[in-house]
């Protein structure tokens, strides 16, 4: 299993990250630097720790992944579109993994273990052996049973991923297996949701339905799934081919998917013979319709990704400011009032029990407190300091006690309200920071927020707009000549420094 990142690796990791978009994209450099920015909020709020970063919760290149019922032709369409016989296909369960497809320079294709994907922060699987054992123990040593590497070279795979996975009801290795799923939607900037023509029936395709339809079509991102009945060929024989696909339509919408864009395709490498010329025409021109719009969206993500990472990071810092940071305070007023509740009650049941002892052993005098041992250490400082001392070490380990006490009451509380996972996590770990020994129970304010920290998430924001108004120059040009012209000087040295690095030396 993968090591703990540390401060060190984390930074390095960062200057790696860096070096690379430095050449690809500078704007997405000076994104990177402002999520560092946040990362400084965060690490004095408590909500990250040292060895963390915000922009390593995000995957840099732009992903995509291929998802569905077992045998619904998602290999055969990765192999197409890359124009590479990259994955095993097949009517049966060929691949029970999860397959991370990259480019590389061999012509045929490089399998490597899953441990080159849980040991190396290049790819979005870094050290998710951990999270598949909190998940379900024991799993986490077993990661090349559920991971393996491919390399492709492949013109339509460069500077992409695209990730192949088991079926849902291909795999006895559930709740890891969904775990992994979760975390591959959550990173992907397209999502492809295959069926199979030759099950259209909802039964067929239960477990899809749920976790990819039902459990996703209220996201946020809800726009990045894709909804394919594959092998659509296999249909041309019937009497009706179309109510096939409207009966798989029909079963999208008994899971409440009423709206977005249905496709149906086939790999006419493997297709199956159709009845006549006519029927060959029509399902053709449908399969050119579709793919070419899935092809679009796929080559749109150079552009989705880069407006994505400035999405994630505006949504960081809203979260942040929105969410965290209010709920961090509630939080402290819980945990203060339940500590006053308690000093409260204990201290005044033992001041109520002690007046009375003393009272019944006759220690008063009038209004005056007088017992036969006062005199014993009013008079020897010694004696008094030690008393003095030990209320002081009773009452602070009492308080102290109540303290830790309320804390995990507090925590059992937010586990149990307070969802996603992550910024649970996030929540709990900011709360422990300002529940601490030097944290006053009578402060609500937390640690490390304040007129600079506000300034600080200002600036952020300010920086935010900024990347997009950058982008925009890239990418549109409402005079006709602006954009065009910073695209032509970009492109100007972009040659000079390739001109440069091919000069010989000197």
């Amino acid at each position: 299993m993968a090591k703990r990142t540390t401060k060190q690796q984390i930074e390095e990791r960062i200057r790696r990250l860096e070096a690379h978009l430095a050449k690809e994209n500078p704007v997405l450099l000076e994104i990177v630097r402002t999520f560092r920015q946040l990362d400084r909020i965060a690490y004095r709020l408590g909500f990250l720790d040292r060895d963390e970063s915000y922009a390593l919760h995000v995957s840099w290149w732009p992903l995509i992944s291929v998802l569905g019922t077992f045998s619904a032709g998602k290999s055969s369409f990765i192999n197409y579109y890359l124009g590479k016989k990259v994955q095993s296909t097949g009517n049966q369960a060929v691949d029970d993994k999860f397959t991370v497809i990259c480019y590389g320079g061999d012509d045929s294709p490089k399998v490597l273990p899953g441990l080159a994907l849980d040991a190396d922060p290049r790819f979005p699987f870094y050290e998710i052996s951990e999270e598949i054992e909190t998940v379900a123990a024991g799993e986490g040593r077993k990661i090349d049973s559920y991971l393996q590497l491919k390399t492709c070279r492949s013109d339509p795979l460069k500077g992409k991923i695209f990730i192949d996975s088991p079926g849902f009801d291909a795999d006895d290795q559930r709740t890891s297996t969904l775990r992994i799923t979760s975390h591959i939607i959550n990173l992907s900037d397209l999502v492809l949701v295959m069926f199979d023509a030759r099950h259209p029936e909802p039964k067929a395709m239960q477990d899809t339905l749920e976790y990819l339809v039902s459990a996703t079509m209220n996201r946020p991102d809800s726009t990045k799934f894709l909804y394919t009945l594959n092998q659509i060929d296999t249909c041309a024989r019937e009497d009706n081919p179309e109510e096939v696909f409207a009966a798989w339509q029909r079963a999208l919408t008994q899971k409440g998917l009423i709206a977005g864009r249905f496709y149906s395709i086939y790999n006419p490498q493997v297709a199956a013979p159709f009845p006549d010329e006519s029927v060959r025409t029509r399902f053709e021109a449908k399969r050119a319709v579709d793919m070419t719009e899935i092809a679009a969206r796929i080559q749109q993500l150079e552009i989705d990704r880069a407006y994505r990472i400035v999405g994630v990071l505006e949504k960081t810092g809203k979260t942040l400011e929105n969410d965290l940071l209010p709920q961090l305070r509630e939080a402290k007023r819980d945990w203060r009032r339940r500590v006053l509740k308690a000093d409260s009650l204990i201290f005044g049941s033992v001041a109520v029990v002690l007046f009375g002892l003393s009272l019944w052993l006759g220690y008063w005098q009038g209004f005056q407190f007088n017992p036969p041992w006062l005199s014993l250490i009013e008079n020897d400082p010694i004696r008094l300091g030690l008393a003095l001392a030990a209320v002081f070490i009773v009452v602070g380990y009492v308080h102290f006690s109540i303290r830790g006490i309320s804390v995990r009451s507090v925590i059992k509380k937010l586990k149990k309200t307070i969802k996603p996972a992550d910024r649970q996590e996030a929540l709990i770990k900011a709360f422990r920071k300002n529940t601490g020994f030097f944290h006053s129970v009578l402060s609500t304010k937390p640690a490390g927020w304040g007129r600079r920290g506000r300034k600080r998430l200002e600036r952020v924001f300010l920086a935010t707009a900024s990347h997009v108004q950058r982008l925009n120059d890239m990418f549109t040009d409402p005079s006709g000549e602006g954009g065009r012209l910073q695209q032509q000087s970009h492109k100007r040295e972009q040659d000079q420094k390739q001109k440069v690095v091919r000069l010989p030396p000197s």
